[in-house]
């Protein structure tokens, strides 16, 4: 087989000829001419042979109604297949390095790091690392499922005839496929009639737990293994796999309570019953191949005491099961184990007695019976059989994904106020002193109060109070650790997280100083909650309540850091800095208070919101947060990127997994880079001066007006994204707006000035103040926090095209264009002036290939644009123009490959 028989260029070519087939045979000759003569017309201007984009525009301002939405599909289509294409050379481009042994990162260099340590320092940094997805329903994906199922199709054909061997005829027919797929792609609906469920987003985040993840997340766990055995042979392979539990699962899809009215309890209850059903079918799938597999004859096996302890108390749970067992596989004995063993499981959501009362019973089970299969000599088939199971009960217990939920801080405390109210005390009332005390004397002694629903309760202090009252049924049916984190949205004070313990207290979840059924999880978003940290932990951790709260939760604290709004509310640079001293600060307040910290990243999909490779992130992290313990967030069409292809989803889990044991290592160590006095400096001045230029530019007066016009958010509000509100109250402000709308617009629009706006600002500052360009490019050198903000702060540079956000900013009122306009592109060319001379490239781009992406989009992407503007700048749409505005907005979102 060769690696190089296609490559994305001839992908790209054959599937816009089958479109260009498809559009004009299912329209018009005329359409197909018209998509045509744009396309060159555009590519022509790009490419310099065209003085402006004047042939663009008037071809497309003159296009009736139809035809107009014919167009803005065209390129709406064209850029999802070229999507597949670029998914399927990543492909390549790992399956080649894996073949050539040259990766450049990944597992190779964790064993690579791990051969420099002796085996018991290699073993400690496995049993410390873990690493925590969680999968949110942000609604930053703009495409439905059934397209996305589509396209998934056609990415599975490009891998048939990319890597198998073809005669002739399997070759036709998988052209043919091809086509058909294409052609139905075409005539399938693009945009979502109705607002998705958060029921369809858990769904949708289920399918890549379920058929992606369930698989490549054993493997890669696997592959990290045998790397640390390759590295240390003298090192027990088995304690090796044990301690490489390192990944975990969680979502907050069907949980997350936050801005979202629609997520109910019995959304929630719905949510876990279907990743339980889902995660217990493929455990039954797994046992019946295992079943199939392990037909070893009974005489010749010498059984150990663990596995016939095992059988006899798997045999006692299902009796009759086991009997029906014995008659079928009389000298089989494996059959026999395992047949009884899938019916326990079968029984695990079922009203019949003898299921496994938790996951631990279903390991216990397995790893006897892989130690059977070791003793007797079948060291093989207990390795490729058994221990992957193993590894995937571990990873995904009982319920695929725990659930986080999450509520804002004010709703918490509205409840607690009616509670107490009906017991004569008026909490509102209180200062922050007293209600610690009230809260902490209800937690400790006799709770005071109820859950009970009562007519003096508000709506909102109902809802609350039912998802209490869930949460203590979910965990008598579905178990705590399928639902065991609270997170509670701006956090300010210690009463906002003790009023979640004493709630919980109620609900009888919590039972302190016996049980704490519960992880209380802050959620640090504004200035004045994260330079009070240390003043909330101190009173938390010495609270009589909390403080029992902690020690029976393993004395861990999860804290959640939020990268969206801090971006909104304080610009790229000052936000990277801010965050990064606050997580630092965490670590040491943590740290002298005795208690273990486990950072939660609330990062976006887009670079403007804390997003970008997961990996690079880990190691810019403070060596005092490396824990080994990390959990982040992904969502929206950063998760189908990730995680949609099995191989791209062992990757990026082999990158991540890299990153963090070699943090740990440095942290173990003490050998990460040492961080300067004067860089400190340099990005004290730097972010201050950059915070102040972004909140200039948000609160001059006419700041909202210019963006309600001069970016496509009205559209975008109005899009069938997702299932939570644009803003939080309905106003248009920007602080009222939530970060992801404000991120889509500024994508839409080309300008993405969230990832980039008041970096020169906050730069300039520190140089006028004394600073020099020397340091700058020291910084970038050696310190892994600047280096990666830089070439994050590069990366937006090199996706915004000023010259298609001019035509948007004359949408605005002439003098709110001259006011800020200016503004906006005198910082860009001054930030791309100042990364240049930092990082000592011309290009913007490091990564050749990500150059190619954006050169081979940006010729499609225009027109859309240009369409858009076209049609926002009219006074009356019919419908089909109204369509064909919401297509623009799709395709450029996946022209950009990103929405917020």
């Amino acid at each position: 087989m060769s690696f190089d028989a296609r490559d994305v260029g001839r992908d790209i070519r054959e599937l816009a000829a089958l479109l260009g087939e498809v559009l004009e045979r299912q329209t018009s000759r005329e359409a197909f001419d018209t998509v045509e003569e744009v396309r060159r017309a555009s590519i022509d201007y790009r490419r310099g042979d065209a003085p402006s984009r004047d042939p663009v525009r008037e071809r497309l301002s003159g296009l009736d109604p139809e035809t107009t939405r014919t167009v803005a599909r065209a390129y709406a289509a064209y850029f999802e297949l070229v999507n597949v294409a670029e998914e399927r050379e990543r492909v390549r481009a790992v399956r080649r390095g894996r073949a050539e042994g040259d990766l450049g990162d990944g597992l190779d260099r964790t064993a690579e790091a791990l051969a420099e340590v002796d085996a018991d320092t290699a073993q400690q940094v496995l049993e410390d690392v873990r690493v925590v997805p969680t999968f949110t329903a942000h609604p930053t994906e703009a495409r439905r499922k059934t397209v996305k199922a589509k396209l998934r199709r056609v990415a599975e054909i490009l891998r048939d005839l990319d890597e198998r061997r073809l005669t002739d005829g399997e070759f036709d027919e998988l052209d043919r496929d091809l086509e058909s797929e294409v052609e139905t792609l075409w005539s399938t609906r693009q945009v979502r009639p109705r607002r998705p469920t958060p029921t369809d987003e858990a769904r949708d985040v289920r399918w890549y737990l379920e058929n992606t993840l369930f698989d490549v997340a054993a493997e890669a766990e696997a592959a990290l293994t045998d790397r640390v055995v390759e590295a240390h042979p003298d090192l027990d392979a088995s304690d090796a796999a044990d301690a490489a539990g390192t990944l975990d699962f969680r979502s907050w899809a069907g949980s997350d309570r936050d801005g979202n009215p629609f997520v109910t309890p019995e959304v929630t209850s719905e949510t876990l019953e279907s990743q339980r059903e889902a995660v217990l079918d493929r455990y039954v799938d797994a046992l019946t191949d295992v079943l199939g597999a392990l037909s070893q004859e009974g005489e010749r096996l010498d059984h150990t005491d663990e596995f016939q302890a095992r059988v006899a108390a798997d045999r006692e749970a299902v009796p009759a099961v086991a009997d029906d067992a014995d008659e079928r596989y009389p000298e089989e004995p494996y059959r026999r184990a395992v047949t009884v063993v899938r019916a326990r499981v079968e029984r695990v959501d079922d009203l019949r007695p003898g299921g496994y009362d938790d996951p631990d019973d279903l390991v216990a089970s397995l790893r006897a019976l892989a130690g059977d299969l070791r003793a007797n000599g079948h060291e093989t088939t207990a390795a490729e059989r058994v221990d992957p199971l193993v590894r995937r009960v571990e990873t995904f217990g009982f319920s695929l994904a725990a659930l986080d939920l999450r509520d804002h801080q004010e709703n918490h405390t509205e409840t607690v106020t009616d509670v107490l109210a009906r017991e004569g005390l008026d909490y509102g009332a209180m200062d922050e002193d007293e209600r610690v005390a009230v809260l902490t004397e209800s937690v400790v002694d006799d709770a005071v109060g109820s859950l009970d629903p009562g007519e003096e309760f508000s709506e909102t202090s109902e809802r609350v109070c039912d998802r209490f009252r869930a949460l203590a049924d979910w965990h008598r049916e579905y178990g705590e650790e399928a639902i065991d984190a609270y997170c509670i949205s701006m956090t300010e004070e210690p009463s906002h997280v003790l009023e979640v313990l004493y709630l919980a207290d109620l609900a009888g979840v919590v039972d302190l100083p016996d049980h704490c059924g519960l992880d209380v999880v802050p959620l640090l978003e504004t200035a004045s909650a994260l330079a009070n940290a240390r003043d909330i932990f101190d009173t938390l951790v010495n609270n009589d309540a909390y403080g029992a709260a902690l020690e029976e939760r393993g004395n861990l604290q999860e804290v959640m850091l939020g990268y969206s709004d801090s971006n909104k509310e304080n610009g790229p640079l000052a936000a990277a800095w801010d965050l990064q001293q606050n997580a630092r600060r965490l670590a040491e307040v943590a740290d002298d208070l005795g208690v273990e910290l486990r950072l939660f990243h609330g990062r976006g999909g887009s670079i403007s919101r804390g997003g970008g490779p997961m990996n690079e992130a880990m190691l810019a992290l403070p060596p005092e947060t490396a824990t080994g313990e990390i959990k982040f967030t992904e969502q929206g069409e950063a998760i189908a990127e990730k995680f949609a292809n099995p191989r791209v989803a062992e990757r990026e889990l082999e990158q991540m997994l890299d990153a963090q044991v070699r943090a740990r290592l440095r942290a173990l160590q003490g050998t990460a880079p040492d961080v300067r006095e004067e860089w400190e400096a340099a990005m004290d001045a730097a972010g201050e001066g950059a915070r102040d230029a972004y909140q200039d530019l948000l609160e001059t007066d006419g700041f909202v007006e210019f963006f309600e016009t001069a970016t496509p958010i009205t559209v975008i509000e109005d899009l069938n994204m997702g299932s939570r509100p644009a803003s939080r109250s309905g106003e248009r402000t920007v602080e009222d707006l939530r970060a992801i709308p404000w991120v889509f617009s500024w994508t839409q629009s080309r300008a993405i000035l969230p990832g980039w706006f008041s970096t020169a600002s906050g730069l300039d500052t520190y140089l006028e103040d004394g600073g020099d360009l020397d340091t700058l490019r020291e910084m970038y050198e050696e310190w892994p926090f600047f280096r990666t903000t830089v070439d994050h702060v590069a990366l937006s540079l090199a996706r915004t095209e000023l010259e298609i956000a001019a035509e948007y900013a004359d949408l605005a009122p002439e003098h709110l264009r001259e006011e800020f306009f200016p503004r906006i592109e005198a910082e860009y060319e001054r930030a791309v002036e100042l990364v240049r001379e930092i990082t000592g490239n011309d290009e913007l781009v490091r990564r050749e290939w990500l150059d190619e992406s954006l050169q081979r989009r940006n010729p499609y992407v225009d027109p859309l644009n240009l369409l858009q503007v076209d049609l926002l700048s009219r006074t009356h749409l019919t419908e089909a123009e109204e369509r064909a505005l919401r297509l623009t907005v799709k395709g450029i979102a996946a022209g950009m490959k990103n929405t917020g």
